[in-house]
């Protein structure tokens, strides 16, 4: 029994699917660890009276991811707006602890 190039294409299309599955999971998991850390980051700044956000730190980093996703073929437009998404949600997290410790 052979199968048609429906099957066939029905079956690749379902293995990309779980890979991209298995990939949203993982990087679910990675931002939820990436905030842990932020968080962390946030409470220690709060309890140091530093600043929320760290403009010469961010401009490093969207630099560096953007180089990362060049390396990635990755759009670096995207992976910098999505760092960037990032990035002002954390701060957004860190002005939260500020005003919660005062």
């Amino acid at each position: 029994m052979t199968q048609t190039d429906a099957d066939r294409a029905s079956a690749v299309l379902k293995e990309h699917r779980e890979s991209i599955d298995r990939l949203d999971a993982i990087l679910v998991y990675t931002l939820g660890e990436r905030f842990k850390h932020t968080q962390a980051v946030g409470a220690l700044k709060a309890s140091h009276d530093l600043p929320p956000s760290d403009p010469a730190r961010e401009e490093k980093q969207i630099a560096r991811l953007e180089d990362l996703a060049k390396r990635a073929d990755l759009d670096p437009e995207f992976a910098k707006k999505f760092l960037n998404f990032i990035i002002q949600e954390v701060i957004q997290h860190h002005k939260k602890h500020q005003s919660e410790g005062d």
